[in-house]
């Protein structure tokens, strides 16, 4: 471990209580995945990846893919290599006006390599590494747009308060649990945001994609150091839930849609049977069926 491991607050992180709670910030505690999505990350999705003649079809796409279907909430990457690779190239409106969707194998190949850090610095080393020009163009290209979404957030998203209900189950947490952000966005934004509404204060650190994904921040965090149905994660995509399987943690999904009253739940009633253990077993089970019934794999133009 060095002085320059991003990961290093978790891994020295200690216990303060039997409990640990993961909270993602997106679309879970804040309601910023839509405005982020339709005003940052599509317009320049179109602008920098040439989806101009289809610009109504990729929206829709793009809701889709981040907003409404099991890959709500993942890497920024991933999606908009489903977007472009998959999603875009079946959509009626492009076969309607015999679009040919531009393809960006160097950069796809990128993201589908598992040894790949999905974030800004991952896309620098990666151009840093390759001596081919059209690899390097478009990871460049990936790169610009990343970066331009990452000012346009900056500029636009700023004022929106945490959901409903979720200060007061931070208070609550914290009185018995180790709170701690699991995010994919970047850290700075997420700093900047807990807080901007004060709220930082309620956890213990607050991390983003910069030390990795989510599986490896709650494993860091985590392994070891706390029992058995001790450690739940709080989420709003299945994302969330495979990063806590992994790590043989609890998770309390966030309902797209339903966030307050997800929220409501959690402090009145799910928080206590997991302090309580009693929520491991049926009553999670029934919170992930409902989770799953809210995102379909298939969009709706394929029905």
């Amino acid at each position: 471990m060095t002085a320059t491991d991003p990961a290093r607050p978790l891994k020295e992180f200690r216990p303060k209580n039997e409990f640990f709670v993961g909270i993602d910030s997106d679309g879970s505690a804040f309601n910023t995945m839509g405005i982020k999505q339709r005003e940052c990350f599509c317009p320049w999705l179109i602008a920098f990846f040439g989806l101009q003649p289809v610009a109504q079809a990729a929206r829709e796409c793009k809701e889709f893919a981040d907003l409404f279907s099991k890959t709500r909430g993942a890497n920024r990457h991933k999606t908009t290599r489903r977007i472009i690779a998959e999603l875009l190239p079946n959509h009626p409106e492009t076969a309607a006006k015999g679009f040919e969707v531009p393809q960006y194998p160097h950069y796809f190949a990128w993201v589908d390599d598992p040894k790949s850090l999905l974030s800004n610095e991952g896309l620098k080393k990666a151009i840093d590494e390759t001596a081919d020009p059209q690899a390097k163009q478009q990871l460049a290209l990936a790169l610009a747009w990343s970066e331009r979404v990452d000012w346009a957030v900056s500029e636009i998203v700023a004022g929106l308060p945490p959901f409903p209900y979720v200060r007061e189950s931070l208070r609550k947490m914290q009185l018995s649990a180790d709170v701690i952000v699991v995010s994919g966005t970047p850290d700075e934004a997420l700093r900047r945001e807990w807080a901007e509404h004060d709220i930082a204060k309620y956890t213990a650190v607050i991390v983003g994609q910069e030390t990795g994904t989510k599986t490896d921040i709650v494993g860091y965090a985590t392994r070891g150091k706390y029992e058995k149905n001790h450690v739940l994660m709080i989420g709003d995509a299945p994302g969330d839930m495979r990063a806590a399987r992994a790590n043989d943690a609890l998770f309390y999904p966030i309902n797209p849609g339903d966030e307050v009253e997800s929220w409501k739940r959690f402090g009145s009633e799910a928080f206590d049977k997991f302090i309580k253990g009693e929520y491991a077993g049926p009553y999670e089970e029934k919170l992930i069926a409902e989770f799953n019934a809210y995102l379909p794999e298939s969009p709706p133009w394929e029905h």
